[in-house]
C-alpha cells in the first residue's frame, strides 16, 4: 500500500537500521520498506546524514509548505539532495520505455550506458571532517527507462535574450543528439525568442540543416528580449502538438521556463521543459560556468594586446579596455589574469575612487613613472554610480528588466586626462578599446564547443527520461540536473573576501582602494552582506 503524504499527514518515524538502501525512483510501498530512493521526489527534500557515526537515527517523513518532500534527520544532518520534477508527479499514470540508446552505434560499446538512479553529485567537494557534507543535485545522463517513444517526440528550440559565443552549438547538438541517439526526427526551431510561439512561423530543423551553424556566431533562430506570455506559449506548445521543449536563455529567461513548466503542469499536460542556462558574463548561479565564457575571455585578449601595443608605442600611454560584464566582473577578472599585461582591473563588486590618496589617478601616475605606460581592463558594470552622478541619469531598462548602463569606458578616460591635463599639467596619450559586441559575435572555441556538446546531451537525456522543469549544468566538473528556482534566485559575482580576487590582486599589484574611509563603510554595509548571500566561488 503506498504511503500518500500531505500536508494533513501526521510525521512519521522509523530507524535508521529499518531503512534499505534501493533505487531514488521508486515509490514508497509500506513504512517499513522505506528508503531514500523509494521516494518519487519531484521537487526538493533533504536527507540528512551524520559524516561519520553509524548510530540510529529517527528519520522524519513530512510535506513542507510549498509540497516539496523533503527527508530530514532531527539530529544535526548534513546531506540534503535537490530534485527535479518529474512527468509522472503530475500524470501517475504515464507508462515507461526502454531506452533504445543501448542499441545505437555510439553506445553499443559502453560498459555502463545508464546512469543510476541513486547517482548524485555535490555542490560542495571540500569539507571537513565533521562539517555538512551540503547540496547534491541529480547527476545528468541517460536512463534506463524512458517516457517518450521516439516517434512521439515532437521538439522545439527556443533561443532568449542576448548573443553568446556557442548558442548555434547547442541548437546543432539537441538537433542531431534527439535524431542520433534517440531517433527523433520531428524537431522545431521557434524563431525570435519567446515571442515566436505565438508571432512568428517555425522552422523545421534537421541534422542537415544545421550542419554547420556551429561555425557561425549569433543564434541561427535569431532572438529578442522579453515577449513572454505564458498563457499563449503553453497554448501554442498544445497546438502544435510538441512535448518537448528546449529553451535557451539567461535568468530571465529560465524564469521564463519555470512558469511554462508551471503551466504544464496545472494543465497536466505531457510536456517536458529543458532549460540550458546562458550568459556570456558568466553570473549564473550554482553551475561551475556558462558555455561561451571561455571564448569570450580568450577572445578579449585580443583587445587587451592591441592596446597594449598602442600604450607601449607612445610616451605616457594610457589604454581602457572595456569588457561585458553588467552585474559580475568575471569576464575582465579571467581576461586580466590570463593576459599579463594588465596593471589594474576594476569590476562592479570591487568599489574604486579617483582621487586622493590610494585612489585611482595616484595609481596611474605611479606606473606611468615606472613603465611609460599602463592598462586598464574596466568591466562595463563597474562605476555605474559615479557616471550616473556625473550625467544624471534616469534608471531605463531594456525589455528584459535589465537595467541600461552608461558608458563607463568614456567616463573614465574623460576623467583621466581631465585630471593628468589640468591638474597634474601632464600629457598623456589615451587609448579606448570597446570590443563589447565583437567578443559576444564569435563563434565558440574548442573548449566551449565540447561544452556545449555535453549540456545539449544532458538536456535531450533529462527530457527522454521524463525529467522536467530543470536546467542542465556542471557542478564541480559533473553535469547534474538543477531546480531552475536555483540558478534563478541569486546571480553569481566575484566575491572579494575569495582568494580568486587576492590572486588578481597580486598579479596586477593594484591597490585595493578599500583604504577610503567612505569606501570601506559602503563596503562594511552593503556589499559584504551581499556577497554573504551569494554563490563563493573561489577555486
Amino acid at each position: 500500500m503506498d504511503a500518500a503524504l500531505s500536508s494533513t499527514s501526521p510525521p512519521l518515524y522509523l530507524s535508521r537500521n529499518s531503512v534499505p538502501s534501493t533505487s531514488l525512483n521508486a515509490k514508497i510501498t509500506s513504512v517499513t520498506s522505506l528508503s531514500f530512493a523509494n521516494f518519487v521526489l519531484t521537487k526538493k527534500f533533504s536527507l540528512r546524514r551524520p559524516s561519520i557515526s553509524r548510530h540510529n537515527r529517527l528519520i522524519k517523513v513530512r510535506t513542507s509548505e510549498d509540497g516539496a518532500n523533503k527527508l530530514s534527520e532531527d539530529q544535526n544532518g548534513d546531506f540534503i539532495f535537490e530534485d527535479v520534477p518529474h512527468l509522472t508527479s503530475f500524470l501517475p499514470d504515464l507508462p515507461s520505455y526502454t531506452n533504445p540508446l543501448k542499441k545505437t552505434q555510439a553506445y553499443a560499446i559502453v560498459k555502463r550506458t545508464f546512469v543510476s538512479p541513486e547517482d548524485v553529485v555535490a555542490q560542495k567537494v571540500v569539507v571537513q571532517k565533521e562539517t555538512p557534507r551540503g547540496i547534491h543535485f541529480r547527476r545528468a545522463g541517460p536512463r534506463e527507462k524512458v517516457y517518450f517513444q521516439s516517434e512521439e517526440v515532437r521538439a522545439c528550440i527556443v533561443t532568449c535574450g542576448g548573443l553568446c559565443p556557442g548558442i548555434n552549438t547547442v541548437i546543432r547538438e539537441i538537433v542531431c543528439g534527439l535524431n542520433i541517439m534517440y531517433g527523433v526526427d520531428e524537431i522545431l526551431g521557434i524563431q525570435g525568442g519567446y515571442r515566436g510561439f505565438y508571432s512568428k512561423n517555425t522552422v523545421q530543423l534537421t541534422p542537415k540543416s544545421v550542419n554547420d551553424i556551429h561555425k557561425r556566431g549569433g543564434t541561427f533562430l535569431q532572438t529578442s528580449r522579453g515577449g513572454h506570455d505564458t498563457i499563449k506559449i503553453v497554448d501554442n506548445i498544445q497546438d502544435r502538438g510538441i512535448n518537448q521543449v528546449y529553451i535557451i536563455g539567461g535568468d530571465g529567461t529560465q524564469k521564463g521556463a519555470a512558469a511554462i513548466y508551471k503551466e504544464v503542469e496545472r494543465r497536466g499536460i505531457k510536456v517536458a521543459v529543458a532549460g540550458i542556462p546562458k550568459t556570456i558574463d558568466n553570473d549564473i548561479a550554482v553551475i561551475d560556468k556558462s558555455f561561451g565564457f571561455d571564448t569570450a575571455v580568450e577572445e578579449a585578449q585580443r583587445a587587451i594586446n592591441a592596446a597594449h601595443v598602442e600604450v607601449e608605442s607612445v610616451e605616457n600611454g594610457v589604454g581602457i579596455v572595456k569588457l561585458m560584464g553588467r552585474y559580475s566582473g568575471f569576464i575582465a577578472m579571467h581576461a586580466t589574469l590570463a593576459s599579463r599585461d594588465v596593471d589594474c582591473c576594476l569590476i562592479p563588486e570591487s568599489p574604486f575612487y579617483l582621487e586622493g590618496q590610494g585612489g585611482l589617478f595616484e595609481f596611474v601616475e605611479q606606473r606611468l613613472k615606472e613603465n611609460g605606460h599602463m592598462v586598464i581592463v574596466l568591466a562595463e558594470g563597474a562605476g555605474q554610480e559615479y557616471v550616473a552622478q556625473s550625467f544624471h541619469s534616469s534608471s531605463e531598462k531594456d525589455a528584459s528588466g535589465n537595467r541600461l548602463l552608461l558608458d563607463v569606458g568614456l567616463w573614465l578616460t574623460q576623467k583621466i586626462k581631465d585630471h593628468f591635463t589640468n591638474v597634474r599639467k601632464m600629457a598623456i596619450n589615451m587609448k579606448y578599446i570597446d570590443p563589447t559586441y565583437m567578443i559576444r559575435a564569435i563563434p565558440s572555441n574548442a573548449s566551449d564547443n565540447i561544452y556545449c556538446t555535453l549540456l545539449a546531451q544532458s538536456a535531450i537525456h533529462g527530457a527522454m527520461a521524463g525529467y522536467t522543469g530543470f536546467t542542465v549544468g556542471p557542478v564541480n566538473s559533473r553535469h547534474a540536473y538543477i531546480p531552475i528556482s536555483r540558478v534563478t534566485e541569486t546571480q553569481n559575482i566575484v566575491k572579494l573576501t575569495d582568494r580568486m580576487w587576492a590572486r588578481l590582486l597580486a598579479s596586477t599589484n593594484q591597490p585595493s582602494f578599500l583604504s577610503c574611509e567612505v569606501v570601506q563603510e559602503r563596503f562594511a554595509k552593503k556589499i559584504d552582506d551581499d556577497f554573504d548571500n551569494l554563490k563563493i566561488t573561489s577555486i
